[in-house]
């Protein structure tokens, strides 16, 4: 009885450490724009115990990697003042477009894709044991005037155009 019990464990644990664990799990985004266009972006997401491990051992920076995904979309350096194992602050110069007509103006985000983290986390050494889902659950745009567009788990956030109250 105890061999069936020990073959038994061993078949667990083999078919554990051989399937994907879930791995990063975007939870919310939210893109507070300023009236210039400057963007503050607030990321809320969970670490696997692999992912939380490497950040502990300085294998892993999501503050680097953060200002990494984000630099394309300003002209001007991107920061990350905080980064924790759970949430993320990103702040980006000029990252919508303002078209003035008149006394009207347009604000343009561009669309924001997470697409690419995947290829990020497949540079890692730990990437065949991890499944990531980029797509947060919840995706907020809110504009100066406090106009909020909603995106429900989707991994490329559109471009958004908005007219701003004078």
């Amino acid at each position: 009885m105890d061999k069936v019990f020990l073959a038994f464990v061993s078949c667990c644990m083999l078919a554990a450490a051989t399937m994907p664990v879930q791995a990063f799990t975007a939870k919310s985004l939210t893109i507070t724009l300023a009236p210039d266009g400057d963007a503050t972006l607030d990321m809320h997401y969970e670490l696997s115990f692999i992912e939380e491990s490497a950040v502990f051992l300085k294998m892993a920076d999501p503050a680097e990697e953060l200002k990494n995904a984000f630099d394309t979309h300003s002209s001007s350096p991107v920061t990350v003042p905080s980064a924790t194992d759970t949430t993320a602050r990103v702040l980006i110069p000029g990252f919508a477009d303002l078209t003035r007509s008149g006394s009207n103006i347009m604000m343009t985000t561009p669309s924001l894709s997470f697409a690419r983290a995947q290829d990020v986390v497949n540079s890692y050494w730990f990437a065949p044991l991890v499944s990531p889902d980029f797509s947060p659950g919840i995706t907020t745009v809110i504009f100066p005037d406090g106009h909020r567009d909603t995106y429900y788990d989707v991994l490329t956030v559109p471009s958004v155009s908005h007219p701003l109250k004078p």
